[in-house]
C-alpha cells in the first residue's frame, strides 16, 4: 500500500488545504468540493489529510467502526452489547473510501452476502462502501459525472447520517456519517444543484502559473517518488506539528465564541449576494469558528469570515443574467463592500 504524500509538503493550493483542515476540525461543516485542473493535487491532498489525522477509537469487531462513546449513533449490535457493560475498543486509522464512478448500488449501500446464503442458507448483510466510510471520508473523483441514482442515494444518507437497506428479505440500518469530499474538472460537466448544495465548502484549484512554484512542485514530487520513506521522514516534524494543531482545534472548538456582530456580518454578506436559504450563513459561521479554533483564537472575527467566505458561498449564488462575473469575483466584490478594502 502506497504511503500518502505528506500534507505539509503540498506546495501552494492554500484555499484547498484550508478548506480540508477546517472540515477536519468540524465535520459538521458538510464536506469539501474541489474543482479544477487535472494534476493539481486534489486527490493527493485528501489522502494526505486522512494520514495526518490522529487515529480514532473503534469498537472491537464492529463492521461499521462505531465510536465506543457514540451513544445513539451506535449500530444495533453495538447498542445491544453496550447494555452489558463498557464496549472494548482499539485505535484504527481514519478511513478514506473511494467511490468509483462505475460502482453499483449494491457495492455502495451493501447487499445480501451470497457466499453465506449459498453455503449455509443464512441471510447475512455484506456491508458496502458507506459502511466502510463511517466516521471517515468518502472521496468521489469526477463527482460531476456520478450517475443520478447514486447522487439521490448519497443525498439521503448525507441528510440522515444513516444507511437503510431493505432488499432480498434483509432489513438493515447502520450509521453512515462521513465527510464527503468530491473533486472534478468543471469542463466535463456541472454538478447537480441538490448535490452541490450538500457540500459545505467549494474551492477552486488551478495549475500554478509562476515558475518557482512549478519547479518546487516537481522537485518535491520527484523526491517523494524516488524515496517515499526518506521524503516522509523529512516532513515528519511539520506534519506532527500540524496534527497537534488539529487535535487542539477540535478540543477548543466548542469554546470558540461567535459574537452577534459576526453573525450580523455573515447574514448581511449572504443577503448582499442573494444566496438561497440559510445554509450559507450556517456554513460560513461554522467554517469561521473552525478556522478560529485552528488559529487558537477565542472568538470569530472579520478576518476569519473573510478567509472562509469564498469557499462557503461561491457555489450557493444564483445566476445573474445582468452580471457575467464569476462567482468568486462576486463574493470578493461583496466582501469588499461589506468589510471594506
Amino acid at each position: 500500500m502506497a504511503v500518502p504524500f505528506p500534507f505539509s509538503a503540498i506546495v501552494g493550493q492554500d484555499e484547498m488545504k484550508l478548506a480540508l483542515l477546517t472540515g477536519a476540525v468540524d465535520p459538521g461543516i458538510g464536506g469539501v468540493l474541489v474543482f479544477g485542473d487535472r494534476g493539481t493535487g486534489k486527490s493527493t491532498a485528501v489522502r494526505a489529510l486522512a494520514a495526518l489525522l490522529p487515529k480514532m477509537r473503534a469498537v472491537d469487531g464492529c463492521r461499521y467502526g462505531c465510536d465506543p462513546d457514540g451513544g445513539e449513533r451506535l449500530c444495533e449490535a453495538c447498542r445491544a452489547a453496550a447494555k452489558h457493560g463498557p464496549l472494548k475498543s482499539h485505535l484504527v486509522p481514519v478511513p478514506v473510501v473511494d467511490l468509483p464512478l462505475g460502482a453499483t448500488e449494491d457495492r455502495v449501500v451493501g447487499a445480501l452476502d451470497l457466499e453465506r446464503a449459498l453455503a449455509h442458507g443464512e441471510k447475512a448483510f455484506e456491508p458496502g462502501l458507506l459502511a466502510r466510510a463511517n466516521r471517515g471520508f468518502l472521496y468521489i473523483d469526477e463527482v460531476n459525472l456520478l450517475e443520478d441514482h447514486l447522487v439521490d442515494l448519497l443525498l439521503d444518507v448525507a441528510a440522515s447520517g444513516e444507511n437503510v437497506v431493505e432488499r432480498e428479505g434483509l432489513s438493515v440500518r447502520h450509521p453512515a456519517r462521513f465527510v464527503l469530499v468530491g473533486s472534478g474538472n468543471p469542463e466535463e460537466g456541472e454538478l447537480r444543484p441538490q448535490l452541490l448544495d450538500r457540500f459545505g465548502l467549494s474551492v477552486e484549484v488551478r495549475t500554478p502559473d509562476d515558475l518557482p512554484t512549478r519547479i518546487e512542485v516537481v522537485r518535491r514530487r520527484d523526491a517523494y517518488e524516488r524515496d517515499p520513506q526518506a521524503f516522509i521522514h523529512a516532513w515528519q516534524r511539520q506534519d506532527s506539528k500540524l496534527r497537534r494543531r488539529l487535535v487542539s482545534a477540535r478540543e477548543r472548538l466548542s469554546g470558540v465564541d461567535v459574537p452577534d456582530a459576526a453573525l450580523e456580518r455573515a447574514a448581511k454578506l449572504c443577503m448582499a449576494l442573494g444566496t438561497d436559504g440559510l445554509r450559507g450563513e450556517l456554513t460560513l459561521m461554522r467554517a469561521a469558528r473552525a478556522l478560529a479554533a485552528l488559529e487558537g483564537d477565542a472568538e470569530v472575527g472579520d478576518s476569519h469570515l473573510r478567509r472562509v467566505a469564498p469557499a462557503a458561498l461561491r457555489h450557493r449564488l444564483r445566476r445573474n443574467p445582468l452580471d457575467e462575473s464569476g462567482s468568486t469575483v462576486r463574493v470578493e466584490r461583496a466582501l469588499a463592500e461589506q468589510f471594506g478594502e
